[in-house]
């Protein structure tokens, strides 16, 4: 969640690229600048991302049974799907935890579902057109009925998966290491649906409110790096097709899929090649797509794309690690089980 207090730390990581070139001040587009796409450019020529884009909605990643065939919501039932969604998140504030579920805290109060918005689109994924992810393959459906398997029992799971023995068998985002909704690719979720992108010659930065990850963006032509170096946030190049920055990204590790914020794994990361695309419409919306290509998780590739509107707030710092006790209580929690079952005190 947001917390009042230093500024995202992680500006001293970008301040050399943007000390290069003034960043505009959020808002700057409405102040003093002609709201052309033409004047909406750098110093050097490039179209100006920069600023502070907030991702949230309620619109689901994928295309509602009750909306098969339909690409485009009235505004009404854009309106339904939005406060519908809403009442349900909140009714667990409400109505408190459900049995085995430990529930989850200040829907209203801490996290983005207070805001009632949804798109006129029926789903994030335009492509399958019917708005759905495409099958899983035969070995991905395996793996992914062995890690749900694997959180049902607080054992490790040999044949992989996520299981209670230590820290390392929890999801990435349970251990502060990436953020649920950063990706990439970026998808809304829970909380700090926002994302701040700097510029500078040859270098995009993107930086995420959750868990403050960077990424720092080359846009020189360099190749990728070696096949055998993984990285957590996959490594990634940049260039521009006209108006629109693309994004090239693979070298995931294989370990990515655990930190899906939609129940569905994106899978293991080791030959997905993710290609994101960044268009500025006008002065206060960033239209943003994403394509996913992993042969050995799909049986063909998808794509989504969603708006991303300008805010006028700052970044907060995202403080994970500091006073986890989440993980601390599902280890606990874990062992006392243990404890029950094997009649020890």
């Amino acid at each position: 969640m947001r917390r009042l207090g230093s500024v995202l730390g992680v500006l001293v990581v970008v301040g050399a690229l943007t000390s290069l070139v003034p960043v505009p001040a959020a808002g700057q587009a409405r102040e003093g600048v002609a709201d052309t796409l033409n004047e909406l450019r750098t110093a050097w020529g490039d179209p100006d991302l920069q600023g502070v884009w907030d991702y949230w909605t309620f619109t689901p990643l994928q295309r509602p049974d009750e909306f098969a065939g339909k690409d485009v919501l009235t505004d009404e039932e854009a309106a339904l799907v939005a406060q519908q969604s809403r009442d349900a998140a909140l009714a667990i504030d409400r109505d408190g935890p459900r049995e085995g579920d430990p529930g989850a805290y200040g829907q209203e109060v801490w996290t983005e579902r207070g805001r009632a918005t949804a798109l006129t689109q029926s789903s994030l994924v335009v492509d399958p057109p019917n708005g759905k992810m495409p099958s899983l393959t035969p070995a991905e459906t395996s793996r992914v009925s062995a890690h749900r398997a694997a959180g049902e029992r607080p054992v490790r799971l040999r044949a992989g998966g996520i299981g209670m023995d230590g820290p390392e068998d929890r999801g990435l985002s349970e251990r502060c290491i990436v953020g649920f909704s950063t990706g990439p690719p970026m998808l809304p979720a829970g909380y700090n649906n926002n994302v701040q992108i700097f510029q500078a010659p040859g270098y995009v930065v993107l930086a995420v409110e959750m868990i403050h990850d960077v990424r720092i963006i080359p846009m020189d032509g360099r190749a990728h790096l070696p096949a055998d170096v993984d990285q957590w946030l996959g490594d990634s190049r940049g260039h521009w097709e006209g108006e629109t920055l693309v994004i090239e990204s693979r070298n995931f590790t294989d370990r990515i899929g655990s930190f899906s914020t939609t129940g569905v794994s994106w899978g293991t990361g080791e030959r997905l090649h993710l290609t994101e695309r960044f268009t500025r419409v006008d002065a206060d919306t960033l239209q943003y797509q994403f394509t996913v290509d992993n042969p050995a998780v799909f049986t063909r590739s998808f794509a989504a794309s969603f708006p991303m509107n300008r805010s006028d707030l700052p970044l907060y710092e995202y403080a994970c690690h500091e006073g986890n006790y989440g993980l601390f209580n599902i280890l606990i929690g874990a062992r006392v089980e243990e404890r029950a079952e094997s009649g020890a005190p």
